[in-house]
C-alpha cells in the first residue's frame, strides 16, 4: 500500500453536480431583476473548482462584491436543500469503488465549496458510510491547500495522496506536498501526472 489516506475533491471528481445546480440557480435568478444575464450551463461549469468570491466574481461580474456574494448565498442554500434531497449524477462505479477503499485506507474530502455541499452529498447518496472526514472554505475560510493540510494533520495520515480534476487541485496538493493523482473523467486537465479514467482505477494507483 503506497498511502495510508486518499483526499478527494467533489465536484469532477466523486459527482456531477452542474445538470442540477445550473436548474436551481435559474430558477433562483429568475427571482433577482438586476441579474441581467443567466450562466449558461457551460459558463456554470467553468467556475467548478473555484472559491467562492472567485466563483460568484466569474458568473456575476457586474455586481458589487456585496450584492453578488447576497446571490450566491442564497442560491448556495437552495441548492445544498436539492442536492441534499435528489442527489446529483456519481460517476461509474463509485459506491463499489470507495467501499473497496474504505477497507484499507483513511478516505477525506476536501473541497473550496461553502459548508453544507460536502454534507448534501454524503446525505444524497449515503456516502458518510465511507469518509471519516471532510473539510471546505467555507467551514474554516482558508483555501484549498491549507485544508488539505488540516485534514492530513487530524486525521494523522503518514502518507496522503489527493485526487481531483482540475489543475487548480493540483497546484493546492503541491502546495500542501501531497502528491496528486489526475481524475481524468472530471472538468479539467493536468498534465504530467498520474491520471485516472474511472475511479474503479484508482485501488491499483494506492
Amino acid at each position: 500500500m503506497k498511502y495510508d489516506g486518499i483526499i478527494f475533491d467533489l465536484d469532477g471528481t466523486l459527482w456531477d453536480a452542474v445538470e442540477e445546480g445550473h436548474l436551481v440557480l435559474l430558477e433562483y435568478l429568475k427571482t433577482q431583476p438586476d441579474v441581467t444575464h443567466l450562466p449558461t450551463k457551460e459558463e456554470y461549469a467553468g467556475v467548478m473548482g473555484l472559491g467562492m468570491d472567485d466563483l460568484a466574481e466569474k458568473l456575476f461580474p457586474y455586481l458589487s462584491y456585496e450584492r453578488r456574494m447576497q446571490v450566491f448565498n442564497e442560491d448556495f442554500k437552495l441548492e445544498c436543500e436539492y442536492l441534499a434531497e435528489h442527489g446529483a449524477k456519481l460517476y461509474p462505479h463509485m459506491h463499489e469503488t470507495l467501499k473497496k477503499l474504505s477497507e484499507t485506507h483513511t478516505l477525506c474530502i476536501v473541497s473550496n465549496c461553502d459548508n453544507g455541499y460536502i454534507q448534501a452529498f454524503l446525505k444524497a447518496h449515503n456516502m458518510a458510510q465511507y469518509f471519516t472526514d471532510y473539510e471546505c472554505m467555507g467551514s474554516t475560510g482558508k483555501p484549498k491547500a491549507d485544508n488539505i493540510a488540516l485534514v492530513v494533520e487530524h486525521n494523522h495520515l503518514k502518507a496522503p495522496v489527493y485526487v481531483g480534476d482540475t489543475v487548480w487541485d493540483y497546484n493546492s496538493a503541491t502546495q500542501a506536498s501531497v502528491p496528486f493523482i489526475f481524475a481524468a473523467y472530471g472538468f479539467g486537465n493536468v498534465e504530467n501526472v498520474p491520471k485516472i479514467y474511472d475511479i474503479a482505477e484508482l485501488p491499483a494507483l494506492v
